[in-house]
């Protein structure tokens, strides 16, 4: 192995490949062109004196040899990184950023309008006062359990918006803020606009959401049956985007987080809940692997300091 013949740049392209397995895909994503990457892949399997990925249909299949570079490459990128970013720090105002964020669709609904806002300069709060960042574009990615970890990983997000049970297993968190649930109903309701008892609140028919799908029981039904009570529940949907159509269409009523039912107040009116039911808290999140990642450690504190 020659290793003053190559730059360390063949590693990150490694890097890409063994994560993308298509020659097109990590040149897109390292902003090269296909023969460029071609020739590359080349050097480096001279380099190695291993083929390092084997083309299996459609998708490259890495060897051995690669498998066994993964974690050994990995360390010395994040090393790299740690040594570029100390004397690199991050300036948003040098050029174009780009946040991408992967969320769940009630984070979708209820935060990302203030999101984008504010990095555009006009939201609300201390996060709007001087953080116009000039060509600011917010890519909000929708969850996926079986890839979110991996995006985070590899930097195709750079941080994730959840609750607790969503997030990745290892991932860094941040608690952004506390949710609490509220009782909603269409505007125009029979029943009028009066504050909720108890025996009203379990009479009337109720939406319930499941984000697993097909429940029937929630975190509501929990704190009823402490009281030795239980409410009537006429559908299940998988989704709190669901809600505000199916609500503006039946005398359905429904549990809601209170930011999601604020975002939709031209359709809904809002209650105070007639059962104490516990809330949750949503989580900012990113990967161990770019915890000192001066432009990460930037967008943190600028989406921290929104006080969502």
């Amino acid at each position: 192995m020659d290793l003053p013949r190559h730059d360390l740049g063949l590693l990150l392209s490694l890097d890409v490949l063994l994560a993308e397995r298509s020659v097109t895909r990590a040149a897109r994503r390292l902003g090269i062109s296909q023969p460029a990457l071609s020739a590359q892949l080349a050097r480096l399997r001279d380099l190695f004196d291993d083929p390092l990925l084997v083309r299996s249909g459609r998708t490259l299949v890495p060897t051995s040899r690669a498998e066994a570079l993964r974690q050994p490459l990995n360390r010395l990128l994040d090393e790299l990184q740690s040594l570029v970013a100390a004397e690199l720090p991050f300036d948003p105002m040098a050029g174009p950023v780009t946040v991408r964020v992967i969320a769940t669709d009630y984070i979708h609904a209820a935060v990302t309008g203030r999101l984008v806002a504010a990095f555009e300069g006009r939201g609300d709060g201390p996060a709007s006062d001087a953080r116009v960042v000039p060509d600011t574009r917010v890519i909000m990615m929708a969850h996926d359990p079986q890839r979110s970890r991996q995006d985070l990983e590899e930097g195709r997000a750079d941080l994730m918006i959840a609750s607790e049970p969503l997030l990745p297993q290892g991932a860094i968190r941040s608690r952004l803020f506390d949710e609490r649930f509220v009782v909603v109903q269409r505007r125009g309701h029979p029943r009028g606009t009066g504050p909720f008892d108890l025996d009203e609140f379990c009479r009337l028919p109720h939406v319930l959401v499941s984000p697993v799908g097909g429940a029937l029981r929630g975190v509501t039904d929990e704190a009823l049956a402490a009281q030795g009570r239980t409410r009537r529940i006429a559908a299940s949907v998988s989704s709190f985007l669901q809600l505000p159509p199916l609500l503006a269409r039946s005398d359905l009523i429904a549990m809601a987080p209170e930011r999601l039912a604020m975002a939709c107040t031209r359709d809904l009116d809002i209650f105070e809940p007639p059962v104490t039911v516990p809330g949750f808290t949503i989580h900012l999140a990113w990967h161990p692997r770019r915890d000192r990642d001066p432009r990460i450690c930037w967008l943190r504190r600028e989406i921290q300091a929104l006080h969502l």
